[in-house]
């Protein structure tokens, strides 16, 4: 087999692992509650538009950014984890997002951070430095088409679950994403505590 098609295996692999789809997708079911199916397959494609763009300009930008600014992934992490924890408090209280716009929800949370996040970014850029743009670059598009196809079925299986299970899959939605945020915010505390450390 060509090494060009293992890196892109590999790559593919972990960021599918990474972006999490199977494990997100109840989120993006509760998160879209109550709206119509061509409501929800917009969020969705919004959703996946922004995530596979953020992504791109990271991967092309990235490093650049991050030097310009003196910003690290740990700081990608805090911000990220404070972000999803106010996501989740609104989800428990109010039993959905509140946004100005209903297409929002694709931007944020759906599209980033919960599909696209610190992890992600950070996955993408330890690729690139591995196996190069090419490979990197077809992999984010595999791993997106790939996403792609979960959520356009995503309308079935929430027909399956009905309304009660989705009420359900909200609320544990939004006990799950607190504690993703909260692990997102630990990790990056420690990241710069570690750095501060290491620098005394």
């Amino acid at each position: 087999m060509p090494i060009f098609l293992i890196q892109l295996f590999r790559s593919v692999v972990a960021l599918f692992i990474i972006t999490d789809m199977p494990g997100n997708l109840p989120f993006f079911i509760g998160l879209t509650e109550g709206e119509t199916q061509q409501e929800r397959r917009k969020t969705f494609t919004l959703s996946i538009l922004t995530g596979l763009f953020m992504l791109l300009f990271f991967v092309f930008a990235g490093m650049l950014i991050l030097d310009f600014f003196n910003v690290t992934f740990d700081d990608f992490r805090i911000a990220g984890g404070i972000l999803l924890l106010f996501v989740a408090i609104e989800l428990m209280l109010r039993g959905k997002v509140h946004v100005e716009h209903k297409e929002d929800i694709g931007v944020v949370p759906l599209g980033s951070p919960l599909l696209v996040g610190p992890g992600a970014i950070t996955t993408s850029l330890v690729l690139l430095r591995l196996y190069g743009y090419q490979v990197v670059i077809s992999a984010i598009l595999i791993c997106f088409f790939l996403i792609w196809i979960m959520l356009f079925y995503a309308e079935a299986i929430h027909k399956i679950l009905g309304k009660n299970g989705s009420l359900i899959i909200t609320k544990i939605a939004g006990i799950i994403i607190a504690a993703i945020a909260v692990q997102f915010i630990r990790q990056g505390l420690f990241g710069v505590i570690a750095i501060l450390n290491g620098g005394k």
